[in-house]
């Protein structure tokens, strides 16, 4: 998956152009049984990656199943001996992209837990954050200041959109620091690490083919997506594409909503003075339940739905009885980078692309993941990682 990203530098640019229109027209799709013809190679569609990561959905992980935030799937691990520092006591510096969404705030909380840990074990020495609120040039600033600051041990990024970062990633490498990349791709593999759940592709499909499973050829579906430019995201929706083309399944279009509750509602709510809408496809799970109370506001029976493991949506899931699933980007990848970077800062082996497990909340353990998050506030994630953290619960409730 690292080498096939360096292939679309050029590329950038078209893609923002060719993600500012908000909606798909309609197209006839392929008779049920009917075998599609395979989608080729493009930005943010690669067959490769696309088949290794549905793949891997099903792979048992290397490591402790109690701490899946050290777990790896099919690790390539590299000797980081050349960036050994005696002592502990290390600066790390972290880059974030922001906190401008519940599942970043949920990670970030769970990545200051962690790092108090390391504190404690005298592994961290100081802990510095710049947070861009989503503004590219903010972060390019931020991470070109750790840099000239020259007294980072190590620099940990987790970039706002893919393509613009590349460059600052790439600069930071340059330094000779140890980086350590997360959450989101760029197009350069410098990093010494690479970390991040299974992927994109994984995530919508487990989206799309449980809709393809729970609903008959004819049926409509309507996708709403956060934002574009971001591998992550740009991932699940071709993922989504590829499993939708064949199955009979109508996509009525595919809208942007910046995860703004409102705005889904309202274009939902419009979606649906169009017509019937049969199935909800999202690339993230902020403003699921806004969704819902569009068809509870309509009088229209609720469809079948894919979220996210987001509390406000699963409450929602068990209170109406819908059919749904909760496809998962483990927020439990925001412990992984603090203890990589500690890893490599003493010398030991990390995989060059540290892949997490990566599994939906299905119907079978809903109940489960409701009881063991029962205390916690709607906006907060179930698979979040953080249990055996000394500040949990009350630093997760307190937000």
């Amino acid at each position: 998956m690292r080498a096939s990203r360096l292939a679309l530098v050029g590329l950038a640019a078209v893609t923002l152009l060719l993600s500012a229109c908000t909606s798909d027209t309609p197209t006839d799709s392929a008779p049920p049984g009917d075998t599609p013809p395979q989608t080729a190679d493009g930005e943010w569609f690669v067959r490769a990656d696309y088949d290794q990561q549905l793949a891997q959905r099903s792979m048992t992980p290397e490591g402790d199943a109690a701490k899946p935030w050290l777990q790896a799937i099919e690790p390539e691990w590299i000797d980081t001996a050349k960036f050994k520092k005696d002592g502990g006591d290390a600066t790390l510096c972290f880059s974030n992209a922001s906190i401008s969404n519940p599942w970043r705030v949920t990670g970030w909380i769970t990545m200051q837990q962690q790092v108090e840990v390391l504190k404690q074990s005298g592994d961290i020495g100081e802990f510095r954050v710049s947070d861009a609120g989503d503004d590219d040039n903010k972060q390019i600033s931020d991470i070109q200041a750790f840099v000239e600051a020259d007294d980072c041990d190590s620099i940990i990024i987790s970039p706002s959109t893919t393509a613009t970062l590349t460059p600052a990633v790439q600069a930071a490498c340059d330094s000779g620091v140890p980086v350590v990349v997360f959450d989101r791709g760029v197009q350069t593999d410098c990093a010494v690490t690479y970390i991040h759940p299974i992927g994109g592709y994984a995530f919508g499909a487990d989206a799309a083919e449980f809709l393809v499973k729970n609903l008959e050829p004819g049926k409509k579906v309507l996708a709403l997506r956060i934002l574009p430019g971001v591998d992550v995201l740009e991932n699940r929706w071709a993922a989504a594409q590829e499993i939708f083309k064949g199955s009979g399944i109508e996509v009525l279009g595919n809208e942007f909503t910046g995860g703004d509750g409102a705005k889904i509602k309202d274009i939902v709510s419009q979606y649906l003075q169009r017509g019937d809408v049969d199935g909800i496809w999202m690339d993230a799970g902020d403003g699921a339940v806004a969704a819902l109370e569009a068809f509870e506001d309509a009088g229209k029976p609720y469809p079948v739905f894919s979220g996210e493991d987001e509390l406000t949506f699963m409450r929602k899931w068990k209170e109406t009885g819908i059919k749904a699933i909760a496809p998962v980007y483990s927020n439990f990848q925001w412990r992984t980078p603090i203890l990589a970077a500690t890893m490599i800062l003493k010398g030991e082996k990390v995989p060059a692309e540290w892949v997490l497990p990566q599994a939906p909340i299905t119907d079978a353990d809903l109940d489960d993941y409701l009881a063991r998050n029962a205390d916690m506030p709607s906006l907060h994630y179930a698979k979040f990682g953080g249990e055996d953290l000394p500040g949990f619960p009350d630093a997760w409730k307190d937000r």
